[in-house]
């Protein structure tokens, strides 16, 4: 069983999300705690948002007092309802929501049938409800759950302290190359990517880009790949280097035959309905761009975002570091593509413009900015870690520590290498009207 927890501001907004699927006959709740229930068994987003404002009302500085849980077993189990809300009230009491108001719902929208609980953490009190740990709290939860209730255990890889570690690379520190190597030469044993905007997505939380370049070798067409270094605002901030430099696992050759696999793994991957159930979940509940990606980022998923120059959104690409799995937005539901996303912030933009036109002419809105210039945080999990869990760092290899060759110094060969490209793109310019 997979539980994913999303935190918020907007109660409204999560409960009007489970509502919708009772509208269309995909969902029911099976239980209230601590709430009223009614004479007929009906209940509204309304009636439900009323039972939360006292402890809402109440918050002292608890900036995300809103939980969204959601606990997904194996499609291939079959939980009754009994189940279902035995497993939910215990999860809740071992999470410290035991005495809080919450509400569980069923979902039969997809074929994992699957529960969400809907609470808040803060008490009457208005203090909040301790929820350190609570990743590897929920996590070791479930492993409890399917133990009791024998469910299939969940597939997710087992993590080791030799695995690898990677950080995102900085231009500005020297040998570049090397810290590339340490990215590329690893990334493939561990992520799953089915195209190379999905793997340039991924290395763009390296702040590394690759790009693919076509020529003729013997009269023969011969196709192959650079990789660049990219600086704060995700430009190119290096020479390229071939992808031979980094070994044959990051050529294009071994990445093709990477991205067929992954195509093919991905396409009855379970994971992909909790993915789109995490992602539906925020859209309900997230004011902003900004608010949108640091939700899911809580939940181990990052979000690439692809602008043309004039800022319209291309591309829309979620990166799932519990299952390492990388997804476009439009294969996952056509509801979730770029164009649905770029006219969803837009206009929530336009109305933030006009809120502040009293005040400001001249200075962009604050979500506005964040739209053009924040740069995209690299998630915990690529330490395959949660930093609030404690870990043993002997057994840790470090990214740039043990990879990195020997020999340092200014790399002659992939010097000339970058002055033929430039010296290639030289030749291609137009010449001169007389």
């Amino acid at each position: 069983m997979i539980a994913k927890i999303g935190k918020g501001e907007h109660l409204y907004g999560a409960i009007s999300y489970n509502q919708q699927k009772i509208d269309k006959e995909k969902g029911q709740v099976l239980l209230l705690n601590k709430i009223p229930e009614t004479l007929n068994n009906t209940y509204s987003t309304h009636y439900l948002h009323q039972q939360f404002e006292p402890y809402l009302a109440a918050n002292i500085r608890t900036e995300k007092p809103v939980r969204h849980i959601s606990l997904n077993p194996d499609p291939a189990d079959k939980v009754s309802d009994g189940q279902f809300i035995k497993m939910a009230q215990q999860y809740m009491q071992e999470m410290g929501y035991g005495n809080q108001p919450y509400v569980v719902f069923k979902h039969t929208d997809i074929e994992r049938t699957h529960i969400h609980i809907v609470t808040v953490a803060v008490g009457l009190d208005g203090k909040k409800i301790a929820d350190s740990y609570d990743h590897p709290r929920s996590m070791a939860i479930c492993r409890k759950l399917e133990q009791q209730y024998n469910l299939v255990p969940a597939t997710e890889k087992q993590r080791t302290g030799n695995e690898r570690v990677f950080h995102p690379i900085d231009y500005k520190a020297g040998d570049v190359k090397s810290q590339i190597a340490s990215v590329v030469r690893h990334l493939p044993k561990y992520y799953g990517y089915a195209s190379l905007g999905a793997y340039n997505a991924l290395l763009s939380l390296f702040n590394i880009t690759a790009e693919e370049v076509k020529g003729e070798l013997n009269g023969q067409p011969k196709n192959g790949l650079v990789y660049f270094a990219l600086n704060e605002q995700g430009v190119k901030a290096s020479n390229p280097f071939k992808a031979s430099r980094f070994g044959k696992h990051a050529g294009l050759e071994a990445l093709q035959e990477h991205f067929a696999q992954s195509k093919e793994q991905i396409k009855n991957n379970p994971v992909r309905a909790i993915l789109k159930n995490s992602i539906e979940v925020a859209m309900h509940t997230a004011t902003n761009e900004t608010d949108f990606k640091k939700q899911l980022l809580e939940q181990g998923i990052n979000t690439v975002v692809r602008r043309t120059d004039k800022g319209r959104i291309y591309g829309m690409t979620f990166i799932d570091h519990e299952s390492r799995t990388v997804w476009n937005g439009s294969a996952l539901d056509k509801k979730l593509s770029a164009n649905v996303f770029n006219d969803w912030w837009k206009e929530q933009v336009m109305e933030q413009r006009q809120n502040t036109e009293h005040t400001s002419t001249s200075a962009l809105p604050a979500a506005d900015k964040n739209v053009v210039e924040e740069k995209e945080e690299t998630h915990r999990l690529f330490d395959f870690f949660d930093k609030e869990q404690p870990t043993d760092d002997t057994g840790l290899i470090d990214g740039l520590g043990g990879l990195l060759p020997e020999a340092q110094g200014e790399d002659y060969e992939e010097q000339a290498f970058a002055n033929r490209m430039k010296k290639k793109k030289k030749n291609k310019r137009p010449g001169r009207r007389q």
